[in-house]
């Protein structure tokens, strides 16, 4: 038995029929229509209307759920049909076209398919989408097949290879990056992430005619054989993937924006970005320190020990703050000072009455962004009751809940960002975070916010509080303030060395069998280390790579988060910059100069998050409207929503009178969120002709 057949490979293609006359006179009135003269064009065929949605047929597995992923994550409308659903919608002609004002319309501007022919697909239904495919020129995407010549490649033993593709280093060919994939560099590897684990399997094949390779790989004996490449036969066009993997998978993820673009032509609602911004917590506030033989935290109230049991806690110096403000010039990114005054106020008291940690990092002011953290990073939920273990919140006499009150929070909001103002530190009023996201609920001791935390984010301005994303992913209201969900980095608030780095990673991810506390057997999340790491070398070579790997996959994915780390990470050894590093690098040699990281602030990121909701909601509302005739597209959404648009660069956008530039360039590509100029009921756009 083949090893294709062995390892289950999806099903063969099935034979497609040439289109008919008709077919191909309704291609050239379209072109023609595009191109001619109104008068010319009105005695032809009405220009079709394709609509801006995308057709997925699923069969559940991962490789069409990540594409149905990429498509939500960044947008762009779909219509979704479960092969297992009973009573599912057949898919015939009038399922997917029909006539709109006197007018044909494509109900859908590409089809993603599992492969290029699902068993659970009739044979009239495969028949029905390869004449609307070839009728309309609508893309059409295999998310997994093998290699064989029904997909225009050779089989695997002709030539190719395959098996297991984990490690494998693969290129973007030059039709990929001229074409779809022009926002990679080239060179991508796929991910081993465990080694003795399959972790992707494939097929690449050698092209046949007909076949344009987007991503290839060195095959025994010389030359290229392709895993993802542009099939065009009996004219439609098929993007033929022959490699399976799942929406997490940084290969995936690198080539996710590229697939969309093939699938919608360059013409899409939504939009994406690769984000990255780093909040350094605690700026001016000492940290303090983990215990290498407690294995706790002294100071914090579930770790045993009195007064002067401490261990000496963890602060910047006046070099820390010159390093940082280095780094950033060399590299090129810029760091978020989430800043609690008050707290340095009173390191200076206790310490001579001078700061040189301050006096730097004010010198330095206009170097960083500015967040206000409060004054003395004060707990603003409820009153904690520490005398258990773990604390709980106090009571009243009537069982009531204690909770901070509305002037404590509002005065911790106020005095931290006055003082900024004084120092002359440019800081955005609407901005906060609050010391351990407190205020907010907690589980399992507060299960609701601080009753009084929306009126003291009313009382001082501001509109976007942080949350923790391990906790509150989703953002949500806070009376008139909305969340900003944060991913923590696992470069620990406590430790200042690599070595107490690596101890407290040692007793959180190890079992108690290897000396560990058990958390990660305990935690149904959470997974076990084959063993503990060695404290001198384990920072290095383990949990940089692990760390850094985890933020890169949030910044290929779409996410606007932020993510945060603390002023500790940037002292002693300064732990955070070879993960930032990292981070950096590899970001830098997979992507082109046309796709730069996008840092926001947290505002742009609280923004981003609300009007993607806004978005989400219209759409499943129905209510959004989109279209492409010709060369002109035209959606219609609810007053109030913007719609997210990805076009061609030399896009114009119709205004009132004349028309503009449409988006800002990114990827190859012209996007932007938009909204119709005045007096007008629609956005409209006019695509550049080619």
């Amino acid at each position: 038995m083949s090893a294709e057949l062995r390892r289950g490979r999806p099903s063969a293609g099935l034979r497609r029929g040439r289109a008919g006359r008709a077919a191909g006179a309704l291609a050239v009135a379209a072109l023609i229509a595009a191109t001619v003269p109104a008068t010319e064009a009105a005695a032809a065929d009405p220009v079709p209307r394709v609509d801006l949605t995308v057709l997925v047929v699923d069969d559940g597995g991962s490789s069409l759920a990540a594409v149905a992923a990429e498509l939500k994550g960044s947008g762009v409308p779909y219509r979704t049909v479960r092969l297992d659903q009973p009573g599912r919608p057949v898919i015939d002609a009038a399922f997917l076209a029909d006539t709109v004002d006197g007018r044909p319309r494509a109900k859908f501007q590409g089809v993603v398919l599992p492969n290029e022919a699902p068993g659970g697909l009739a044979a009239a239904e495969l028949t029905a989408l390869a004449a609307y495919e070839q009728k309309y020129a609508i893309p059409q995407v295999d998310a997994y097949t093998w290699a064989h010549p029904g997909v225009g490649l050779d089989y695997t033993d002709q030539g190719g290879r395959s098996g297991t593709f984990d490690g494998v280093g693969t290129s973007v060919t030059a039709a990929g990056r001229s074409g779809p994939f022009r926002y990679l560099d080239g060179p991508l590897t796929f991910e081993d992430n465990a080694p003795g684990v399959s972790e992707s399997y494939g097929y690449a094949g050698r092209p046949r005619t007909g076949y344009t390779s987007y991503l290839d790989v060195p095959v025994d004996g010389g030359g290229r054989a392709s895993l993802l490449g542009e099939y065009a036969h009996d004219g439609r066009r098929e993007l033929v993937v022959t490699f399976a993997y799942n929406q997490n998978q940084r290969q995936f993820r690198a080539l996710s924006r590229g697939i969309v673009e093939w699938l919608t032509q360059g013409v899409h609602l939504g939009q994406s970005r690769n984000y990255f911004s780093v909040h350094v917590d605690d700026v001016f506030a000492p940290d303090a320190r983990w215990d290498t033989e407690r294995d706790c935290t002294p100071g914090d109230i579930d770790c045993a020990g009195g007064a002067g049991e401490e261990t000496p806690e963890i602060r910047m110096t006046a070099e820390d703050a010159r390093y940082a403000a280095q780094w950033q010039r060399s590299s090129g990114f810029t760091l978020d000072m989430v800043y609690n005054a008050g707290s340095g106020e009173e390191w200076k008291a206790e310490n001579g009455g001078t700061d040189a940690l301050a006096t730097q990092l004010l010198a330095d002011r206009a170097q960083y962004r500015w967040i206000n953290h409060t004054y003395t990073h004060a707990f603003l939920g409820c009153v904690q009751d520490v005398s258990a273990v773990p604390w709980r919140c106090a009571t009243n006499a009537n069982g009531s809940t204690q909770y901070v009150s509305r002037s404590e929070i509002s005065a911790q909001i106020r005095d931290n960002h006055d003082w900024a103002v004084r120092k002359g530190i440019a800081v955005d009023r609407a901005e906060l975070v609050t010391g351990e996201h407190s205020g907010l609920k907690v589980l399992p001791q507060q299960p609701a916010d601080n009753p009084n935390l929306a009126g003291a984010l009313a009382d001082n301005g501001v509109k976007w509080t942080a949350s923790d994303n391990s906790r509150e992913p989703q953002q949500r209201a806070v009376g008139a303030a909305k969340t900003v969900p944060r991913h923590p980095m696992n470069v620990y608030y406590n430790v200042g060395t690599a070595a107490e780095m690596t101890d407290e990673y040692n007793w959180i991810y190890t079992s108690r069998a290897d000396g560990g506390s058990g958390i990660c057997e305990d935690n149904p999340a959470s997974t076990c280390m084959a063993g503990p790491l060695d404290p001198a070398t384990g920072y290095g070579s383990y949990i940089v790579p692990q760390e850094a790997r985890i933020a890169l996959s949030h910044v290929v994915a779409n996410d606007p988060r932020p993510h945060y780390v603390h002023q500790s990470n940037l002292a002693e050894e300064r732990l955070l910059y070879p993960v930032l590093d990292k981070v950096l690098a590899d970001y830098r040699g997979l992507f082109a100069d046309n796709t730069p990281l996008v840092t926001p602030r947290q505002s742009e990121a609280g923004t981003e998050l609300a009007r993607r909701a806004d978005w989400d909601k219209a759409l499943a509302d129905g209510k959004v409207t989109a279209y492409r005739i010709g060369n002109t597209v035209t959606v219609k959404a609810p007053s109030g929503v913007t719609a997210p648009v990805t076009a061609p660069e030399g896009t114009r956008k119709r205004l009132l009178l004349g028309t503009t530039a449409f988006g800002t360039a990114y990827a190859g590509a012209r996007s932007a969120w938009t909204s119709p100029d005045l007096l007008q009921s629609a956005v409209t756009l006019t695509l550049p002709t080619t």
